[in-house]
């Protein structure tokens, strides 16, 4: 209801503007004395100034309330731009305003509005897990390798019990296949990831066997793991919390909920990469499922 409202407010702006334009452009006049000019140029690039910084601020902590305000520093650049243009057009800086306007106002805007809709739409791009995928899962090496991330090869060497060939191995495939990659100091880091489940239809055969028997080890696993936490929920202190809740949706809406959980917690992982003084490594898990009395029995 809210949004057909808002939708409907959009659109019957944009018929009134038509008109309103139209009137405007018979009747202003070409040129027009005016008071307080330098207050308006100034009190503009302020708030300018202003919207920089808190974007800087909101971005660099991957705020979602960043997008908002990148959105309108983008526009306030594109209109800095308009008017240095036009109300300097008969003027000797006219082609200053022209440059400034071409290389510099514009496509800082166009990368502010990128940045908010990179913010907006999540950074990390949604794939499927693929067979190479659990290839590498059931290999014990890779797991010794990505437990002691981040860390050089001569790091991860000296804390497993691999060679330094297996090691190199194990970071060029994790590299290959976007898990991780090197920092210009030589450390490997890992990159957090947006992995969907495989769907066994998709396989045929020994695909399709494996593929089925890589889900139902990861959920036995996922049961042993809440059973765990729940044996152990009071030594966690305030690092442990639980909630259910059960409510009524479309698909469609099931779907939206789902995609601003994933944007949610990815922007979170983004956040702080890095084991720091105050953090807590945390296994979050969000499931969402009928109900046994909602499924119909076959």
């Amino acid at each position: 209801m809210i949004r057909r409202i808002l939708l409907t407010l959009l659109a019957g702006a944009a018929v009134c503007l038509v008109p309103w334009t139209v009137y405007l452009a018979h009747t202003l006049p070409d040129r027009y004395d005016t008071g307080q000019w330098r207050t308006a140029w100034v009190g503009f690039d302020i708030a300018l100034l202003l919207c920089f910084a808190a974007g800087a601020w909101l971005g660099l902590r991957r705020r979602r309330a960043a997008v908002p305000l990148l959105s309108a520093t983008a526009a306030l650049l594109c209109c800095d731009a308009w008017f240095d243009v036009m109300l300097g057009w008969t003027s000797a800086e006219r082609w200053t305003s022209i440059a400034l306007a071409a290389f510099v106002e514009v496509p800082i805007a166009v990368v502010l509005a990128l940045a908010a809709r990179r913010l907006l739409a999540g950074a990390i791009r949604p794939r499927t897990v693929t067979l190479r995928h659990i290839e590498m899962r059931d290999d014990p090496r890779y797991q010794q390798v990505t437990r002691e991330l981040p860390g050089t090869d001569a790091a991860i060497v000296s804390k497993t019990d691999l060679t330094v060939r297996e090691v190199k191995e194990c970071l060029k495939t994790l590299a290959d296949n976007g898990f991780v990659r090197q920092g210009r100091k030589g450390e490997w880091v890992t990159i957090p990831q947006d992995l969907r489940e495989p769907k066994p239809s998709d396989y045929d055969g020994a695909d399709r066997e494996r593929v089925t028997a890589f889900l139902d080890a990861k959920y036995e696993k996922e049961v042993e793991l809440l059973a765990w936490a729940a044996a152990n929920r009071n030594e966690f202190g305030p690092w442990s919390t639980a909630q259910r809740t059960s409510t009524r949706l479309t698909e469609a809406e099931f779907r939206e909920l789902e995609a601003e959980y994933r944007e949610l917690i990815m922007r979170f992982s983004w956040r702080r990469r890095r084991p720091v003084e105050g953090v807590q490594e945390l296994s979050v898990r969000f499931y969402a499922f009928p109900p046994p009395e909602a499924v119909p029995s076959s």
